[in-house]
Parts: structure tokens; sequence; C-alpha cells
């Protein structure tokens, strides 16, 4: 029981991180550019967020990070590899400078191996909701990392607003496409969401997502410390807090930024190791 419960512990921790992370932006202050709301609405704006948002196929950063749960800090470091729609790769290790674990995220399952007491999880996207409290799934989770915006969640129903000289994009129903729907309970999810978009980059610079059917789980994102990666602006400061019964909170800091440099994702079990559930 108390293996499972640090196996649980360290689930939870390693993806809360790929869930969250962030920073606080420090621009100066700019003019908002109202005209293009009033001709072209949220048109022109997701437009504009599709054109300057992180193009890559494979992505890999070294981040140092701190995580709060519970009144509960712990710092670590660790490496994320990503490619594009298909993988999410995350190793995490702790003060003492040895990995102590490694996670794997593909569009159906969710797998890590626990080297501080020699188990390995082998599950899928309802196991890590349980751990999370929340309803995430690849494409979310890809997107809050990065900060891009969802690709296949349709985006037809947003209005637009000015706030403290950044654009919004708010919409009470953002429904998953129907072609990228995998199960009738992906069917039937609906979110309540925020964009806030820096009214000169456009990138994004704060999201919010919430599920209609349970609006008290909510996901929080910021994103600062813009930087250019090979001629792209990358948020290397994330701020991630989901606020639920057990509120949980990352605070993010990327370094050594590659974009498009072919990737390996090893992950094996080691002979030995302990399946927990």
């Amino acid at each position: 029981m108390v293996q499972n419960n640090r196996l649980r512990k360290g689930l939870l921790a390693g993806l809360s991180v790929l869930v969250m992370l962030a920073a606080v932006s420090c621009s100066p202050s700019r003019k908002a550019i109202k005209a293009p709301i009033k001709e072209e609405g949220a048109d022109y704006l997701f437009k504009k967020l599709k054109e300057h948002e992180l193009k890559y196929t494979y992505f890999m950063g070294k981040f140092s990070a701190e995580y709060k749960n519970q009144k509960k800090t712990t710092s670590f470091n660790g490496q994320i590899r990503i490619q594009k729609d298909s993988v999410i790769w995350l190793s995490l290790t702790p003060g003492l400078g040895i990995e102590a674990m490694r996670l794997i995220i593909t569009q159906d399952s969710v797998k890590m191996i626990n080297k501080l007491n020699d188990t390995y999880f082998i599950g899928n996207y309802e196991a890590v909701n349980k751990f999370l409290n929340t309803n995430i799934d690849f494409d979310i989770l890809q997107a809050y990392l990065l900060g891009n915006d969802l690709q296949f969640y349709e985006d037809g129903k947003f209005r637009v607003t000015i706030e403290n000289n950044s654009y919004k994009l708010s919409t009470a129903a953002r429904i998953k496409l129907k072609k990228y729907v995998r199960n009738s309970q992906e069917n039937a999810r609906a979110f309540i969401q925020n964009i806030w978009l820096d009214s000169e980059t456009f990138k994004i610079t704060e999201a919010d997502v919430k599920e209609i059917s349970n609006e008290k789980i909510k996901l929080e994102a910021s994103y600062g410390d813009f930087e250019n990666i090979e001629g792209q602006l990358f948020p290397k400061a994330l701020d991630v807090t989901i606020w639920a019964d057990n509120t949980i909170k990352v605070k993010a800091s990327f370094s050594k930024i590659t974009v498009n440099a072919p990737l390996q994702f090893p992950f094996r079990i080691p002979n030995g190791y302990r399946q927990v559930k």
C-alpha cells in the first residue's frame, strides 16, 4: 500500500508538470489594436494566433520546476521531448542528479517507471484524470505545455473583448471535432475556455479551461519570458494551476530548447520492476 501511494504521488507530480507550468509576463505597456475586432472579430484573431504559435514537428527542452501540493513544495529538474500529436516524453530528476521517474504519454496511454521503488505504471487517461482530478486529453496537455491553442477542438463560438491591453477570446462551449473523437465520453465533453493574446505578438499569455459538467475543476496557465527560438517566440517561463479539491501549482523555467531536430523516446521497463495500479 505504501509503495502504491508513493507511485501515485510520483505520477501525480510528473503529470502535473506536464499539464502545467509559468511566469509573469513583463512586457511594457502597449496600445491594443481595436479595429480588427470590430471589422473581423474572433476569426481574425484565431488566424493571427495560428500564424504566430509555435510550429514544430519535434520539441525538446530542459527545465527546472517547483511543485506545490497541500502546502508542500518540491523542486526538481527535468527534460521534456515531444513529437507533435504523437508522443510526450518526460524525465524527472530530483536534487541528487539521478533520474527518478520517466513517463511516456501518447494519444491513448500513459506509462511511467519509478526508479526510486522499482515499480511501473501502465494506464490510460481515465487513470490520469483520477490522479489529477481533471478531465484532460493529449491535445489539451500538448497545447498547454507549449502555449499553443488546441488543435482538435472547434473554434467557431468565441467572442472577443479587450482586457488590460490584451485580446480576450471566450467561449462557453468548446467541443472536440467529431473526426478526432475516439469514444463517447470524449464526444460528450465540452469546455468553457478563455484565451488572452498579446496585442502585438498574438502569442498566448494566459489561458484557462474548465469542463461544463464540473466547473469546480479549472486549469489555468500563464506564459512569460518569451524568447526567439529559431525565428519563433517561445515562452520559457510557465505557471500552471489546477484548481480542485486539492489545488496543485507548478512553476517551471525552460532552457536549452531545440525545435525540429529528430528525437528518440527511450522507454523500457527493467526486469524485476513491479506493476502497480
